[in-house]
């Protein structure tokens, strides 16, 4: 269900996502505060953040809105989409590569690369930061990423 008033935006997956990158990497992502108003903060920010699940084909279980708009699909469309298919078929060798350095290293915070969007428009992300997703008993729980920087190619 998309993040809304009702769900209380998704707050338990944005604590995930939030603790997740401040373990990682030793800031904050969004200001400390109420976990509900954090999570709508979230899904309006402009920054894009989006996460996949634990499957062996990763699927996406997070896009907030800046996301959605980039990527051109509405909520359900994007948490139905197996993440590899963000990338276009010439990009996704690389793009595994990053995900198996992620799954290594915790995180990397200084990613670039092509990604596609539903009508088939590319776009060039940068300086993003793509972490694992851990409980905070060390449960692997995904990986996410967030970037503010693109450019259509």
């Amino acid at each position: 269900m998309q993040p809304s008033e009702q769900n209380a935006y998704l707050a338990e997956h944005v604590e995930l996502l939030l603790d997740s990158y401040e373990r990682l990497l030793h800031a904050p992502l969004l200001p400390h505060g109420d976990g509900v108003q954090r999570a709508q903060a979230l899904y309006e920010s402009p920054i894009v953040v989006v996460s996949h699940d634990t499957a062996a084909d990763p699927v996406f279980n997070y896009a907030n809105l800046a996301a959605q708009r980039l990527f051109e699909l509405d909520w359900d469309g994007f948490v139905r989409l197996p993440s590899r298919l963000s990338a276009g078929p010439v990009h996704r060798d690389e793009r595994q590569r990053l995900l198996a350095i992620v799954t290594r290293q915790g995180y990397i915070d200084d990613y670039s690369g092509i990604r596609v969007a539903s009508s088939g428009k590319q776009f060039r992300i940068a300086q993003a930061t793509v972490w694992n997703l851990a409980h905070a008993d060390g449960t692997y729980a995904g990986q996410a990423a967030c970037f503010s920087r693109w450019g259509y190619v």
